[in-house]
């Protein structure tokens, strides 16, 4: 007989610590670190690669890695961490990682973001 499969919780349910207390959020949420920048999903462009205006002003094509392929499912509106590359950086970069939609309300009610 199989074994039915937990899927892990949805976005809506709060995570708690050992003890049973709630986590704040801004405990849980990846800020920049180093030459990242925050972005949003303007277009899908296929094979992975997605139209990004970026928080800095430019407009970047970015590029899903293949190591985060599988994780990480970007869509049109999303807000998204990218990392200029060394060459061309103000044109391309990686996407290197999507905020939920609670996570992406949290920051622009913070005033981290203006998108």
């Amino acid at each position: 007989m199989t074994k039915k499969r937990d899927y892990g919780s949805t976005e809506s349910e709060e995570q708690v610590d050992a003890e049973g207390h709630p986590i704040p959020i801004e405990n849980r949420i990846r800020f920049p670190k180093g030459k990242e920048v925050f972005g949003v999903v303007v277009s899908a462009l296929g094979g992975a690669r997605m139209m990004c205006i970026c928080a800095d002003g430019k407009e970047r094509v970015c590029r899903v890695p293949g190591r985060l392929k599988k994780e990480i499912w970007v869509k049109e509106g999303d807000i998204v961490l990218v990392e200029p590359w060394p060459v061309e950086g103000d044109k391309k970069g990686d996407i290197v990682w999507r905020y939920k939609p609670l996570e992406a309300k949290w920051l622009k009610e913070k005033g981290y973001i203006n998108f």
